[in-house]
């Protein structure tokens, strides 16, 4: 029987890094063939675009792509629905894959999904080389777990396929209760002695010893994140968990993600600061797409995480593409109308 497909499992909450470091790991693979699975919020695929735009992957129309986007619910709550389907495309293609990343969303139970690898389709196929949480050290040190914790209370909320309704702590505590290693990330946004504050914190909440590692930008060596052969879901006891059953819980109706797409270029600082200015005006919890610039060749990233704002550019605008702007809103009854109206007075 041929060798089992490693797979490493990313978690952490919203804006913790965990798309800048699977991007990072890609382009820096080592010789490795990897395919990705992305689960995210918001119909217009941005991290799962952003991941393809690292110009490793295969694109579409030049064979197989590599990047597998599931944005049907939270993929703890979805396994079979959309997890299980993709890990059989992906098995059929093993001779040519070396490793799988799953990306999860920031709403995400890891113990749910990493049971599906006991199923025997599954079980003789891949094994689950490690788990890592991505930890947002500036907004643990805040008290918050996250960038923005409104906001993924609000994605839960929204997501009406998701049926574990769990309170930031719990969940905090179950995806570092799972780890095979931690990424204690953005640590150039706090000082020595915060950092070290925080780090004690997650040894507090481990239930056994973890490596922690350090990152400011999410750029870490594949020799760091891949090679455990931790087989994790033959040692799931030692991982305890709030959540063994779920529940259902009441949604939201209000919180919604828009989708808007325009066919014209924007100056990006004014664009951020009408952003801001929108952020302000409505109750908006994340920001995330492309920009296109005038007499750029490259195509912007931007992004923000309830007050933090990114923005870089991530490669050139192909002789196809239209050059429009993309951008995904989610929050709390948002004004879809008026958002276009404000940016297309720009």
């Amino acid at each position: 029987m041929a060798t089992k497909i490693p797979v490493t499992v990313i978690t952490g909450f919203l804006g913790s890094g965990k798309t800048s470091l699977i991007r990072h790991l890609l382009q820096n693979n080592q010789g490795r063939r990897i395919a990705v699975l992305v689960n995210e919020f918001g119909e217009l695929g941005i991290d799962g675009e952003l991941l393809k735009s690292c110009q490793v992957c295969p694109e579409n129309g030049e064979g197989d792509t590599n990047i597998f986007e599931l944005t049907n619910g939270c993929l703890c709550c979805t396994v079979q629905e959309e997890f299980y389907p993709t890990m059989q495309e992906l098995i059929k293609r093993r001779d040519s894959i070396d490793c799988i990343l799953i990306e999860t969303s920031g709403l995400a139970l890891p113990k749910p999904l990493i049971k599906a690898f006991r199923w025997q389709e599954i079980r003789n196929a891949a094994t689950v080389d490690a788990v890592i949480t991505v930890v947002d050290c500036a907004a643990v040190a805040a008290g918050t777990f996250a960038s923005d914790p409104e906001a993924i209370a609000a994605q839960r909320q929204a997501d009406d396929s998701l049926e574990h309704e769990t309170p930031l702590q719990e969940l905090f505590e179950d995806q570092l209760a799972c780890a095979d290693l931690v990424v204690l990330n953005k640590i150039d946004l706090v000082d020595a002695e915060t950092k070290a504050r925080v780090e004690e914190l997650i040894k507090q909440e481990l239930p056994r010893v973890v490596k922690i590692v350090e990152s400011g930008h999410s750029q870490l060596d594949a020799s760091i994140l891949l090679g455990f052969q931790a087989a994790v879901e033959d040692n799931l006891d030692s991982r305890p968990s709030h959540h063994n059953t779920e529940e259902d819980h009441n949604h939201d109706e209000e919180i919604t993600s828009a989708n808007l797409i325009l066919d014209r270029a924007f100056d990006p600082e004014k664009l951020q600061q009408k952003l801001q200015t929108l952020a302000q005006q409505q109750e908006i919890y994340r920001i995330k797409g492309f920009v296109a610039v005038p007499n750029k060749s490259m195509r912007l990233v931007m992004q923000a995480v309830g007050t933090r704002f990114d923005k870089f550019y991530d490669r050139p605008w192909k002789p196809e593409e239209a050059r429009q702007t993309r951008l995904v809103f989610i929050g709390r009854d948002l004004k879809s109308s008026e958002i276009e109206s404000q940016l297309v007075a720009l």
